[in-house]
């Protein structure tokens, strides 16, 4: 019993420390992906991004994740949007993480920015760290990392669907062999 009130207390405390971060800074989070060699040439190649500086992920058996981020379009931000993902199987923990997802052309720019835009559970992403070495897409990536964290990763450019999507680990644990999708809303800058 004491390990199931620690377990809901630790996921309570992950989801809501993600409110202390409801002013994160996008700078800084745009910052961190573009100094990574992995994603600088989507930061290039990209009609637009989506960027999340903060998601907060936990669950016990039955989990959620949450965070609001920014669209970007031509480097000015065209709207808001929210990510919301629910996952049933097995997990345990809380982690914070920052996403961030690519728009390869004004067709998955104009999907993305519909208002009702959902991951399906097979989607994946690639999480950067130092040295990493990855191609990414929505449909499936592979990732790797070279002992010592090697400045020199590089990697191709590779759209599933017109998205590629990068995470980023903040902080704690979390066990999982989930399945669940995640689903964006959008607002336009400007709208009320």
């Amino acid at each position: 019993m004491n390990r199931l009130r620690f377990c809901v207390a630790l996921v309570l405390s992950v989801l809501i420390s993600t409110q202390a971060y409801a002013e994160a800074d996008y700078g800084n989070a745009i910052k961190v992906f573009r100094d990574s060699p992995v994603v600088q040439p989507y930061f290039k190649d990209s009609y637009g991004y989506a960027i999340f500086p903060t998601v907060g992920k936990g669950g016990i058996g039955i989990g959620g994740a949450h965070g609001k981020g920014k669209v970007y379009r031509g480097g000015k931000v065209s709207g808001d949007t929210s990510m919301t993902q629910l996952s049933i199987g097995w997990q345990l923990g809380g982690q914070a993480y920052s996403q961030i997802i690519f728009f390869q052309d004004k067709r998955s720019y104009n999907e993305f920015t519909s208002g009702n835009f959902e991951f399906g559970a097979q989607a994946s992403a690639v999480a950067i760290t130092a040295g990493a070495q990855a191609q990414a897409g929505t449909g499936g990536a592979t990732a790797s990392a070279s002992p010592g964290g090697s400045a020199g990763a590089q990697a191709k450019t590779n759209y599933h669907k017109g998205m590629a999507v990068f995470t980023r680990a903040k902080g704690g644990l979390m066990y999982e062999a989930a399945i669940g999708g995640q689903k964006f809303s959008f607002k336009p800058v400007g709208k009320k």
